[in-house]
């Protein structure tokens, strides 16, 4: 998110999605990262605009506090009247108006040109109340392909909506989020602990899975392995049984047989056993005939 989007080319999107109380608490702490880069000029990005449906904007003003800056974060407010009964620009049950609004506020950020803003919606929950799954996937689909949007961020409650609304959410984004609780039979007691995994689509098509331990503290959410671990799909270890069957294996090259040496034929000679041997015949006589001399051999290498 940090680094933006290439020239040509979708902005980075992220959709952190969980099923447990966690997942405001990693939007919090992603939104406070890019806001410290953006504000100490280590983003491509010049500018945050925030769309608030969950929580209010003094909310994120109070939140963002220790280094806000009004000229580079501007909070749409989606909380205070998302129906448009005071101000029919809010109504957010017309994804275009919310667009227009969206890209006014981040061009309002850094001017015109070549500049770039970041777009970071804390409820595509609440967007979904309001609208259908396509017109909320248009929103977002637009916003990546704005030549002005460096990187996108959402929060979903995936245990919120059927699977294929999830599915059309991850497939707009270039990065997903999910999180976990620590143990499933200690799901009401442990509320505390949990597994962030991260899985991110590379340009080349690969993905790359990376996982981790996350905490709830009363300061925020901390990483236990800073650093994302990549998640290995296979065990590093052998079993006593596995050490046997691979020793028993017996390979191409090694001693058949009675325990003597495999005699391997080479199609120059005969066996001593009598077993046979090849013939050529030249098609013609301008055939240059086989040469056991290196053709390579005057090359010096």
């Amino acid at each position: 998110l940090r680094d933006g989007a290439l020239e040509g080319e979708h902005a980075p999107a992220l959709t952190i999605k969980d099923s447990i109380p966690f997942g405001f608490h990693v939007f919090c702490h992603v939104l406070s990262q890019l806001s410290s880069f953006i504000l100490a000029g280590k983003s491509q990005s010049g500018g945050l605009v925030v769309v608030s449906f969950s929580r209010s904007p003094s909310f994120y003003l109070e939140l963002l506090k220790k280094g806000i800056d009004v000229v580079s974060i501007q909070i749409l407010d989606c909380y205070s009247d998302p129906l448009g009964w005071k101000d029919r620009l809010k109504d957010v049950k017309h994804m275009d108006k919310l667009y227009n609004s969206i890209v006014e506020r981040g061009k309002g950020l850094i001017g015109g040109g070549k500049n770039r803003f970041s777009v970071a919606i804390d409820s595509v929950d609440e967007m979904s109340r309001h609208a259908s799954t396509s017109s909320v996937a248009g929103l977002l689909s637009n916003l990546r392909s704005h030549d002005q949007v460096s990187s996108i961020f959402w929060l979903l409650h995936s245990d919120l909506h059927e699977a294929r609304v999830a599915a059309v959410l991850e497939y707009l984004s270039s990065m997903v989020t999910s999180l976990e609780p620590e143990n499933l039979s200690l799901i009401e007691h442990n509320l505390k602990k949990g597994k962030f995994h991260v899985r991110i689509k590379r340009r080349n098509g690969r993905v790359r899975v990376m996982s981790e331990e996350v905490h709830i503290e009363q300061s925020g959410i901390s990483f236990i392995n800073q650093g994302l671990v990549p998640k290995v799909q296979f065990s590093l270890e052998l079993s006593e049984k596995e050490r046997i069957d691979r020793a028993n294996v017996v390979l191409p090259f090694e001693h058949q047989g009675n325990g003597k040496p495999i005699q391997i034929y080479d199609g120059r000679r005969s066996l001593a056993d009598g077993g046979g041997e090849i013939i050529y015949f030249r098609d013609s006589d301008d055939e240059m005939p086989d040469s056991d001399e290196d053709p390579d051999d005057d090359l010096d290498i």
